[in-house]
């Protein structure tokens, strides 16, 4: 088998002697991002009756809309050769204002962190052609909002203040004056709330037009991060070529003070803010916060710092009154999904719960009383996706944990399968609830999008990836299997054996992980990815979804509360000996890695005494979640006051001394997630106890390292390792 500048033996018999590369595999190419990507439809934004949508043509240089049953343009809505006022030549995206009536279009788009970003955005007139900058004081804009009727723009400038403009006038009028970069923050959350609470914007608008609520992020006593920055070479940064400059941001580690976060509104008539007190104590977080359907009615989630106890509140803005409607407690965690699909509808709202010890949809007025129980069973809603006359539809695990499939519930409590039951199937409806966009893959078939009634009969294909799918036609296969953890639970897995598998051979095997809490790896969905191309190239690929993880019941997931590493580590374990027990497995040849909590994982699991694992490579790890976000952390561990004994036996920092194999950590340097600290101090540890690992620095490069081929090398250069070690 001949491999990119040199000669190997085939693995099944390579020596760890073997020469190593020093240059990126190519051959992987096609296995890792970019060059595994699957192709996707184009964007779509609806119209609000759900029969046409809108799509920008590059090509055309034009937003255009298009019959969403036939795909048959109807018409040019913008043509940006033909636009009166500003000129631009290209856009990278858009959006359409309530009314239908203008375009809000997106240029040079700069990413801040993973979600936010500033870009120079312009309104077009649609009916005049008329094309203007949103702002003529700011330069870049973050998060703009359009009023209900279309005829103002609220958006947050790079001073951290709101500003509304007023489209008929042409005006710009600041609504905060106290936002200061590293500061204050209105109207867009700070670090650890668009990480942690995924959220890019802090702002609603009323329906009757008059008045604006958002959040105030108070952080100046959130403790500063710092990371040095260098000229580099993917995007390189001439202004630090002969000295390292740094980027500095509010980022607090577990235990310490995070923003103070406060309500206000805006009454756009009188330009006066109102400061809304919420009522009770303890409360931390507000992750949510949106008017319902009445200019008199803003919905306002919180938890308190230990997220075990959810609080709604229906608050009147003008008069500033707010009165609790519905309150959630949790011996452990309340899932994110509980906030994050909380939705409002004219009569109520719908949110999942997990009270059953599985996740399920139920509906209350706004006085705070249940209307219904929509869902239940021995299994979880996992998304939940809108209602109408005839049904509730959403997504769910009842086909089992490794599968998602589209159903729909009518008022009598029948269940209708919209999609198979092998496989993963998401949807996104229409505003109209008339017509959904369906995408579903299994584990070898690849995404397929299709438009579909919703009663789930196809309308038309978008995007069927068959000339995608002939390129991994002859790729290996994932073999769902199920495997004993260290207490006999049954644990989800699956192995992926070599092209031309010899079941007299034995194979060197990678065992590659995520476990984090409430996550899955081991699903039944197209991920074509570095596993397939090292089974290409000779190896047993495996992957175990440990007790910690989702899909299953809320014991299984939350047995790790307060001790995280613990249990996964033994699972892995478990699993790996499980493994090494096959008469096709080397049991002196297994591999573990991971990347982020995944890297965190495979730290904690071969520093156990009884690891079976002869070398790992670990990619931007945390090392103690003494340094990871408060939000995270103390999600699952609380703080370090309250839990020191977990925090200590849940640190990989803790164990160096039990750590006896090749290991490999890679990091990026400009990591805003998992910082390189981490990294850092775990080698120090290493140092100290007369120990050393193998480490690879990506200069400048962010916790997910792409850019410039960057993941190519990175899974070079793990493969490569392997190759070396197994």
């Amino acid at each position: 088998m001949k491999k990119i500048l040199t000669t190997i033996l085939s693995l099944s018999t390579l020596s760890a002697t073997a020469v190593s590369a020093v240059k990126v595999d190519t051959g992987m190419a096609p296995y890792v991002y970019p060059g595994n990507t699957a192709a996707s439809p184009a964007e779509m934004t609806f119209d609000p009756d759900g029969t046409t949508y809108l799509a920008y043509m590059p090509d055309d240089m034009a937003v255009k809309r298009f019959d969403l049953k036939t795909d048959k343009e109807v018409e040019t809505v913008m043509d940006l050769t033909h636009t009166r006022g500003t000129s631009l030549k290209s856009i990278e995206g858009f959006t359409l204002s309530p009314d239908g009536s203008k375009l809000l279009l997106t240029t040079g788009k700069k990413m801040i962190y993973r979600r936010s970003f500033t870009a120079a955005y312009y309104v077009y007139e649609i009916r005049t052609r008329m094309l203007t900058p949103l702002s003529d004081d700011h330069a870049v804009q973050r998060s703009p909002l359009f009023s209900p009727d279309g005829r103002m723009v609220a958006f947050v400038a790079e001073d951290n203040n709101i500003y509304v403009k007023k489209l008929d006038y042409g005006t710009e009028v600041a609504v905060t004056r106290d936002g200061a970069p590293g500061t204050v923050i209105n109207g867009v959350p700070d670090w650890t709330y668009e990480e942690e609470f995924t959220t890019s914007c802090s702002m609603s608008w009323a329906p009757d037009n008059l008045t604006l609520c958002y959040l105030k992020y108070n952080e100046s006593d959130v403790p500063a991060w710092t990371f040095p920055l260098y000229e580099g070479t993917c995007n390189p940064m001439t202004e630090y070529a002969l000295y390292p400059g740094s980027y500095s941001y509010k980022y607090p580690v577990a235990g310490e003070p995070n923003s103070v976060v406060t309500l206000h509104s805006y009454d756009v008539e009188t330009r006066k803010i109102k400061d809304i007190a919420l009522p009770g104590n303890g409360i931390e977080y507000i992750p949510r916060m949106a008017y319902a359907y009445d200019a008199s009615r803003v919905i306002v989630t919180t938890l308190d710092r230990d997220q075990r106890r959810m609080e709604l509140f229906a608050v009147n803005p003008r008069s500033g009154v707010a009165k609790s409607i519905y309150t959630e407690t949790s011996d452990a965690w309340i899932p994110s999904v509980t906030y994050e699909n909380l939705t409002l509808s004219p009569d109520g709202f719908t949110l999942i719960s997990c009270r059953t010890g599985y996740n399920h949809l139920y509906t209350y007025n706004y006085s705070g009383a249940l209307t219904r129980t929509v869902t239940s069973g021995d299994y979880n809603v996992t998304a939940y996706y809108g209602s109408d006359a005839n049904a509730v539809y959403y997504q769910s695990t009842s086909a089992g944990a490794i599968n998602r499939v589209v159903e729909a519930v009518d008022s009598k409590g029948k269940v209708t399968r919209l999609t198979p039951a092998e496989g993963w199937a998401s949807a996104r409806f229409t505003p109209a609830i008339n017509y959904m966009v369906l995408d579903y893959s299994t584990a070898s078939t690849p995404p397929v999008y299709t438009i579909c009634t919703p009663k789930g009969k196809s309308v038309r294909t978008l995007e069927d990836n068959a000339a995608y799918a002939s390129r991994y036609a002859s790729a290996p296969q994932k073999e769902f299997i199920t495997v004993p953890g260290a207490d006999g639970t049954t644990l989800n897995a699956y192995i992926i054996k070599p092209k031309h598998f010899d079941p007299s051979k034995r194979y060197p095997v990678i065992m590659n992980q995520y476990s984090g809490p409430e996550s899955q790896e081991v699903t039944c969905r197209w991920r074509m990815d570095w596993p397939q191309y090292a089974a290409e190239q000779g190896y047993v690929v495996v992957c175990v979804d440990p007790r910690g993880t989702g899909g299953r019941d809320r014991a299984f997931t939350t047995c790790v509360y307060k001790q995280l590493g613990r249990y996964e580590a033994a699972d892995l374990i478990a699993a790996a000996r499980h493994f090494a027990s096959l008469p096709y497995v080397d049991s002196s040849r297994i591999g573990i890695t991971g990347w982020s909590y995944g890297g965190y994982q495979t730290l904690m699991t071969i520093s156990k005494p009884d690891s079976p694992f002869a070398a790992a490579v670990a990619i931007a790890p945390v090392t103690s979640w003494r340094y990871y976000d408060t939000v995270y952390a103390e999600r699952y561990m609380l703080t370090p006051a309250q839990n020191e004994s977990g925090y200590e036996s849940s640190a990989p920092i803790s164990y160096v001394d039990n750590m006896n194999i090749p290991l490999l950590i890679m990091h990026g340097t400009s990591d805003d997630n998992v910082h390189l600290f981490n990294t850092m101090q775990y080698v120090s540890k290493l140092q100290a106890a007369g120990r050393w690992c193998d480490m690879f620095l990506y200069p400048d490069m962010n916790h997910s390292i792409n850019g410039c081929d960057a993941r190519l090398n990175v899974y070079s250069r793990m493969m490569d390792y392997f190759n070396r070690n197994l």
